[in-house]
């Protein structure tokens, strides 16, 4: 039976073109009018080790990866021996028979059919032996009834910074590996993806969705140390910084980073930093100081296993009680919790306004899942994306103030806010607390005031915050609770299901985290008979939240916490009798 989707996975040695080779196949199914979904797997090396790319291929929206796998591409022997239990029925496997070997026991074990490719010669024939993996693409395109047209366009393109000698060579693996296929490989294999009509889509990880958010939600500065799998939101706004005129800085550690932003937030720049678990760490004292001093910022949190070092290189979701609580005291914080690339160019853009509207930290939790794996979106809008400063005042609202406070007790809880070098808008930003100018006070009555004045704000906020997002049978009396990168593969497997399934279940996904739509979550669980709670680590973090906030403790959980996401089958199996 032929298929039109494809589970594609290539293994070898770092610094041999892994997630390059992965990436370009991306880029030519998607102009092939394909969606694409992509994962790595690295280890926390600096360099050498084995790597991993698997790419997702189909018709319809692509949000997850499977453990199934269609086309193994086997550049060394770990990979054949590694991942052979993934190849599905009437997989395959294409190796490099000078680096590589499939035993007789291993074919005759998984049941599996193996090609051996003169890979190494075939890439030394076309100028040189690190090719292997643009040959392994010539020969994937061939087995799934793709031509070369588009695959063409996308070498030169990749390739053409290094000069036209390198494009030809890569032409020429690229064909040598369609040639051979279409020359020796006798079968039909069942995958076949035939050129679909063109989509206006794009190919993008959620890093870079959240970097270009921010550009269009008005930043101006953005600062960061290099930590996985936060990096890439520094690389690609340091490409771009000349152009959108905004300030880039890589500084000399976390603390360093956070004390900046703070710096260029006070005086009305619309900041952000990003970093993962360990480095959020270093900061957690001048969240503090942001959320005493009520001085809007932006915070990324990309989250990876720890504690400490932990994994990395991997993925988890397993800092969202850690963000609810960092920094000593009370104050109010904004989480936000994105589940794709749409949403994390949706949510930088809100958060920047969130943080200038309430005046308090606003912290976006993402995960390595989504932050580095690339996927097809439709071009972003921007067009209804509207900068909004709340009470910032001009000089001419300032000059109608008798006596200006920064921190004036108010309904709402958010004071005007004046900027430094404005007239008459002088203040102090006091870490100590302080009396609505901002001067050191002790008082009982005044502590009293300003710790109800800043909880006011995410009362305020908490009346105008959309609800969770519902999917499935909004009548549905099965419910099941997602939050960040697990929106992805639920999805993916509820639209496997068969209809009569689907209608007994939905799905909400928690994507503002705090504050909390309790009354909302309150009603859906509490009409709903069955309860399922799914999420990437070991203590059902948002099922804590869920119970300290509303009283309903979800009983029936799905966790997992090995470094490694939620794969297809693995929500199958448990949605499948839900």
């Amino acid at each position: 039976m032929t298929r039109n989707n494809l589970s594609w996975k290539i293994g070898g040695e770092a610094g041999f073109g892994i997630k390059s080779a992965g990436v370009m196949l991306g880029k030519i199914f998607m102009r092939s009018g394909y969606e694409i979904f992509d994962y790595t797997e690295y280890p926390s090396l600096i360099r050498g080790g084995h790597n991993t790319f698997q790419l997702m291929v189909d018709p319809n929206k692509a949000n997850s990866v499977s453990q199934s796998v269609d086309i193994l591409v086997a550049l060394n022997q770990e990979s054949i021996d590694g991942y052979l239990v993934e190849l599905s029925h009437s997989g395959l496997v294409l190796y490099d028979q000078a680096k590589a070997k499939l035993s007789a026991r291993q074919a005759a074990k998984y049941k599996i059919e193996g090609l051996a490719l003169p890979l190494s010669d075939l890439a030394k024939d076309s100028g040189g032996g690190l090719m292997r993996n643009v040959v392994a693409l010539g020969a994937t395109l061939a087995l799934v009834g793709q031509n070369l047209s588009i695959a063409n366009g996308v070498i030169k393109e990749n390739f053409k910074r290094k000069g036209s000698t390198v494009v030809n060579n890569n032409l020429k693996a690229l064909k040598s590996g369609f040639d051979y296929i279409k020359k020796n490989y006798q079968g039909n294999f069942f995958c076949q993806l035939p050129k679909l009509p063109a989509k206006d889509n794009i190919l993008i990880s959620a890093n870079e969705s959240l970097a270009l958010g921010a550009l269009v939600g008005g930043l101006n500065f953005y600062v960061a140390y290099p930590m996985t799998p936060s990096s890439s939101i520094l690389h690609y706004l340091a490409s771009v910084a000349e152009k959108t005129g905004i300030v880039v800085k890589h500084a000399e550690d976390e603390i360093a980073v956070i004390n900046m932003a703070l710096g260029a937030a006070h005086v009305g720049a619309r900041a952000m930093v990003a970093t993962s678990g360990g480095g959020f760490s270093l900061m957690t004292e001048s969240l503090g100081l942001a959320g005493i001093t009520e001085t809007p910022i932006v915070m990324v949190n990309v989250q990876r296993p720890g504690p400490a070092t932990g994994l990395p290189t991997w993925t988890e979701q397993g800092d969202l009680q850690f963000m609810l609580r960092a920094a000593q005291g009370e104050f109010p914080r904004i989480i936000l919790a994105p589940g794709d690339a749409q949403e994390s160019f949706d949510l930088a853009a809100q958060a920047l306004n969130l943080a200038e509207i309430y005046q308090t930290p606003v912290i976006i939790l993402s995960d390595k899942l989504i932050a580095e794996g690339s996927t097809t979106v439709q071009k972003f809008k921007s067009n209804t994306i509207r900068v909004n400063r709340g009470k910032l005042l001009t000089q001419t609202q300032l000059n109608k103030i008798k006596n200006y406070n920064r921190y004036q007790i108010t309904g709402d809880g958010i004071s005007p806010r004046a900027l430094p070098g404005m007239r008459g808008g002088v203040y102090i930003a006091n870490s100590d607390e302080h009396n609505p100018l901002g001067f050191s006070d002790e008082g009982g009555d005044n502590r009293h005031q300003q710790v109800d004045k800043r909880w006011a704000k995410l009362e305020t906020l908490a009346k105008k915050l959309p609800p969770p997002i519902i999917y499935g049978n909004p009548k549905a009396k099965n419910t099941v609770v997602i939050w960040g990168s697990t929106k992805g593969v639920v999805l993916d497997v509820y639209h496997q299901l068969s209809q009569k399934q689907q209608r007994k279940i939905k799905i909400m996904q928690v994507q503002y985290i705090w504050p909390l739509a309790d009354k909302f979550i309150t009603e859906v669980l509490n009409k709903s008979r069955k309860v399922l709670l799914i999420e990437n680590n070991s203590n059902a973090s948002l099922g804590q939240l869920i119970a300290q906030e509303t009283g309903f403790k979800i009983k029936n959980k799905l966790l997992k916490y090995d470094g490694r996401p939620f794969f297809r089958e693995e929500i199958f199996s448990i949605l499948d009798k839900f």
